[in-house]
């Protein structure tokens, strides 16, 4: 098996179908599974996904568990050399699997990939390059732990190698739209920390996997459309104690010690300049 793919969803039926949608269309032509992991939907998901996509193996939640622990619910089962996971508001686009997956083969250093997002009306996202988004850069530099993400150009702005939208470069985090990882390195790390919630799981599996000694990339020769839906409740209690908890949560984890992860054969975690091509 080449490819495992899971998607989380949550009350998310349309979207979903459009996902699931471009994920079929881009994977046919590589041997692959996908999971679609549901948190309890109340709308039609579940009836949609067995109507339209009998072969997607689907693993039903009785309630909300967060995206973290959902994943590792697939985790545990899949089979592939390489994970895709994806959330449920994205649009693949035709090749978008297809490259990803020969750049990974052509890497043996490559632990994770995230390609170029852009929004339905074409603007693209930056946080394709660097993974996280403004307060989570503002918070790695009030806490120190900026200098731990060297590749996010955090604490030296006139940096004149850093990369731009188009250019592939090595990375710090993935951005959890579209996270393709090699099994090999998934295993290395273990699963997803469940405490993150919403929020935070994809940075903290990004510099798990730095920590191994394999690297993350940013591939901007394909793209997938974000809708980002969840971007809609930004005022909300929730969001701010999701979010926020998240990076309190991350501060314990990492702030005081930093763990340290050898795996003999693999390279260094911070080579000594960028890698573009």
């Amino acid at each position: 098996m080449k490819l495992s793919v899971i998607i989380v969803n949550y009350n998310t039926c349309n979207m979903l179908r459009l996902a699931l949608n471009s994920v079929v269309r881009a994977a046919q032509d590589v041997t692959n599974e996908v999971f679609v992991v549901d948190n309890g939907s109340t709308d039609r998901s579940l009836a949609m996904i067995q109507e339209e996509f009998p072969v997607v193996r689907v693993i039903a939640n009785a309630k909300n568990e967060g995206i973290a622990r959902a994943y590792n619910h697939a985790l545990k089962l899949v089979s592939g050399e390489y994970v895709l996971m994806v959330n449920a508001d994205t649009i693949a686009g035709k090749k978008t699997i297809e490259k990803a997956l020969e750049f990974m083969d052509m890497h043996a250093d490559s632990g994770g990939l995230g390609v170029r997002m852009i929004t339905p009306e074409g603007r693209f996202l930056k946080e394709s390059k660097h993974g996280f988004t403004r307060p989570w850069g503002i918070f790695f530099k009030v806490t120190g732990l900026a200098k731990y993400f060297s590749k996010s150009r955090l604490t030296d702005v006139q940096r004149k190698d850093w990369v731009e939208e188009f250019q592939t470069s090595e990375t710090d985090v993935l951005n959890g739209a579209f996270m393709l990882y090699r099994k090999e390195a998934l295993d290395l790390v273990g699963l997803l920390d469940e405490r993150f919630h919403l929020y935070g799981y994809d940075i903290d599996l990004s510099y798990r996997i730095r920590l191994t000694g394999f690297k993350n990339y940013y591939f901007p020769k394909t793209y997938i459309i974000n809708f980002n839906t969840r971007a809609n409740a930004k005022l909300s209690f929730a969001y701010i104690r999701e979010f926020y908890g998240a990076m309190i949560i991350f501060a314990t984890k990492y702030l005081f010690k930093v763990p340290e992860i050898k795996v003999e054969g693999l390279p260094r975690l911070y080579p000594p300049s960028y890698e573009v091509e």
